[in-house]
Order: structure tokens, then C-alpha cells, then sequence
């Protein structure tokens, strides 16, 4: 197997679409014990799948082709999943998981303003090593069951509530304003989110810095653009005076020619 996931794998996750292989029969023949490094294998196979994905795009990748790209026979890889449906989903939950746990540790130790740094620098660096993770949760988690979108889509929703609770608590003038929180907790998503097409480590800014300055942005700016939204509002309230009709001009009676 060329590469493992960045993550340990002494910690292994139970998501419920990797096969329970003890125990379980297929047929007349036992199916095979879980050998001591599963786990290990799993998050490879993960790892393999997020780079074809990301290259070949979910539909264009089959189970032979990440096989093939761990150096395991097609049967193996149904010993560790289903489909290939079942692998994207474990494959983002590990992504969502991870950036929640990094997320909610840096929320946990400051408070304010910095709490907002915190948490913007922890998730970039969370990104750090999986640009095909990100890439495929945004291009493909649209492709999955209803079932498994909805149980992905809620670790997105945890994610976004670290931090709009976080604008919140750093800009209590927004606290109260959801039409105004929301725009602004996806407008910072935006600028980490999408970071992967153009930042390079080791050019220019570092990771830490850019996260500090897009969290500015939302900070030293969001009053100025409420104003700006407030009076914006005025204006169009405003009622303008109905434009005048214009007097019809008489029309002479008809009558008979001199």
C-alpha cells in the first residue's frame, strides 16, 4: 500500500459501513477473522480512494481501481466494504470527524475573539494533508443515498455551529441578528474552505496568518456591512412620489365639414 491517511490508527472509528466481518457467514463458509492491522488497512484504503476521487472524480473511479491503487485483490476489498458507496461515506465521516474534534478542542481552551482565531487556524490545519478529502466532500457527498447524505450533512451543521456561536460571542451585535450571522459565518467558510485552490505551503503566507486574517475580515468588517445593509434598506423604503399623468389634451367634437 503506497500511503496511509494522516491520522493515527490507534483510534479507530465505528461508522457502521465497514463490514462486521466476525462472526459472519457467507454461505457455508465463515467469513475471516479481522486481522490485528484492519484498521490500518482501512484508513489506506481511504487515503488511496480520496486521491482517485479526487482525480478521476467518484463516478469515474471503480472498486478495481482502488484496489489495484492499495495493492489488494477486489475480494479483499469487500472484506473491508460493500461498495463504493460505503467507502465515500466512511471516507468523509473520517474527514467531518476529524475537523470537529480539531475544531471543538481549539473552541475549548480561549474565549472571545480568540476564539474565533483559534478555531479558523485549527481548521486549516486540519486541512493540511487533505486537499482530496475536502475536494471530494464538496464535488461528491451530493452523489450518496439521501440516508447517507443527511447523516454527513448534520457533522457539516456541528462544524458551522462552532463557528457561528463563535461570531456570536466575538460580535454580540450580530448575536440576535440570524439573517445576518448566517451570511456571515459562511462568508468565512468560504475563504477557508476554498483556500486548496491557491495556497501553497511555504509560499508567502503561512497557514496561520491567512486563517487570522480572513476571521479579520469577518471581524473589522461585519458592523460596516450591517450599516451598510441597514441603509440600504432605508433607501428602498422610501416611498417615492407617483409620477404625474400627464392632462389628456381635449379632442374636438366630430362634426360636419364647412
Amino acid at each position: 500500500m503506497r500511503r496511509y491517511s494522516r491520522r493515527a490508527v490507534s483510534q479507530p472509528r465505528a461508522t457502521g459501513n465497514a463490514l462486521p466481518v466476525t462472526k459472519q457467514r457467507f454461505g457455508n463458509c465463515m467469513a475471516r477473522t479481522r486481522a490485528n492491522d484492519y484498521d490500518k488497512k482501512r484508513l489506506g484504503i481511504l487515503s488511496q480512494s480520496a486521491a482517485l476521487f479526487a482525480q478521476h472524480g467518484f463516478t469515474g473511479t471503480s472498486i478495481t481501481m482502488i484496489a489495484e491503487a492499495c495493492g489488494v485483490s477486489k475480494a479483499l476489498m469487500y472484506h473491508y466494504y460493500r461498495s463504493k458507496d460505503d467507502v465515500l461515506f466512511d471516507l468523509l465521516a473520517d474527514h467531518l470527524n476529524h475537523l470537529i474534534a480539531k475544531v471543538d478542542a481549539a473552541a475549548a481552551g480561549s474565549n472571545g475573539k480568540e476564539r474565533l482565531f483559534a478555531i479558523s487556524i485549527a481548521l486549516l490545519e486540519a486541512y493540511r494533508g487533505a486537499d482530496a478529502e475536502h475536494q471530494v466532500q464538496i464535488s461528491s457527498l451530493k452523489l450518496l443515498p439521501q440516508a447517507q447524505q443527511s447523516v454527513l450533512k448534520e457533522l457539516e451543521r456541528k462544524l458551522v455551529v462552532v463557528f457561528s456561536d463563535a461570531i456570536a460571542a466575538a460580535l454580540p451585535v450580530v448575536a440576535n441578528k440570524h439573517d445576518v450571522l448566517k451570511p456571515l459565518t459562511m462568508s468565512l467558510f468560504g475563504m477557508l474552505n476554498w483556500h486548496y485552490l491557491w495556497f501553497r505551503d511555504g509560499k508567502g503566507m503561512t497557514r496561520e496568518a491567512y486563517a487570522r486574517m480572513a476571521a479579520g475580515l469577518v471581524l473589522a468588517g461585519a458592523e460596516d456591512a450591517i450599516a451598510s445593509i441597514a441603509s440600504m434598506a432605508d433607501t428602498s423604503s422610501v416611498k417615492r412620489p407617483a409620477p404625474k399623468k400627464k392632462a389628456e389634451k381635449a379632442r374636438p367634437a366630430a362634426g360636419r365639414a364647412l
